[in-house]
């Protein structure tokens, strides 16, 4: 049942991406040993596994949802999310990845145009214009510096759009319950095809890590559930931005390197540009606002 209690919501939200940048971390570490769709499928094993905890206070309506069409589209969705957010991480930083991914809202309002009917305002658009600038900041084509594999991540962030725009299209005829079940059966099942492409014996450690990645992604989703049942998705939005702060330190930490000056100065005009995107959302009221009780983590 839901309570208004919004210091705990907020502190759980912030708690969800310290877990978050943790499984990214080490999802980035595996990605240079051991294949990308063996580690992601212990990952979304686990991930089953809690929706299946999450759904069993349901009723069996939960196993059915209203739009199975929809729920596959938006479990393909999200597992080619954090399969290419990995790809994208494992030749980026920590903080390159992670800000690129930060590119979500702003494509679920360029989006909502043609998929949902919406009506975007100037100052919206203008809030777009500012967060695509701020993505070529950090990418930066045509430069010497520009990194390929930020592709992967624009691609990843895209994905991420999509799966929440179709959740606001059937967030009123399914439970988030149903949802969550879905989208952790689908991605199971889509790398469970490709394992035998790709599979390989992992040694102790690497299955240990594997293991932990999915405790931490899985977890962090759980969190971000309990944390919007206790405050308002408006006021949790500012919040998950201190990712990038846990992942810059976890990057520096493990790998040695810290984000530069542009991909800071990229950061600074996304994240602002997010920002002003969720208080617009906030302004139109519940009926548009977005949807969302899970997170694209690997």
């Amino acid at each position: 049942m839901s309570s208004d209690d919004p210091i705990r919501g907020i502190v759980l939200a912030v708690g969800a991406t310290v877990l978050f940048g943790s499984s990214d971390t080490i999802a980035k570490f595996l990605s240079t040993s051991l294949p990308i769709a063996e580690f992601l499928w212990i990952r979304y094993v686990l991930f089953l596994v809690m929706a299946l905890l999450l759904g069993r206070r349901v009723t069996g309506q939960t196993v059915h949802p209203r739009n199975p069409g929809m729920q596959v589209a938006r479990g393909i969705c999200v597992v080619l999310s954090s399969l290419l957010f990995v790809y994208g991480v494992r030749r980026m930083t920590m903080a390159q990845a992670t800000t690129i991914n930060f590119l979500s809202p702003i494509l679920i309002t360029i989006l909502s145009v043609p998929l949902l009917g919406e009506t975007v305002g100037i100052r919206r658009w203008a809030a777009v214009g500012a967060g695509l600038l701020g993505m070529l900041v950090v990418v930066r084509p045509g430069l010497g510096s520009f990194e390929p594999a930020s592709l992967f991540g624009v691609g990843g962030a895209f994905c991420w759009a999509l799966a929440l725009i179709i959740t606001r299209k059937i967030a009123i005829s399914d439970a988030p319950e149903t949802t969550v079940l879905w989208s952790a059966a689908i991605g199971a099942a889509v790398l469970t095809v490709l394992l035998p492409f790709e599979a390989v014996r992992p040694t102790g450690p690497q299955f240990g890590l594997a293991l932990l990645l999915g405790v931490l992604a899985s977890g962090g989703q759980w969190i971000v559930i309990l944390a919007h049942r206790l405050a308002p998705a408006s006021l949790l939005a500012p919040f998950f931005y201190t990712q990038l702060i846990w992942v810059s330190i976890l990057g520096f930490l493990v790998f040695g390197n810290l984000p530069d000056a542009w991909t800071l100065t990229g950061a600074g005009i996304i994240v602002a540009s997010g920002l002003y995107t969720a208080q617009r959302e906030r302004i139109r009221g519940p009926r548009t606002a977005l949807v969302a009780k899970s997170r694209r983590g690997v």
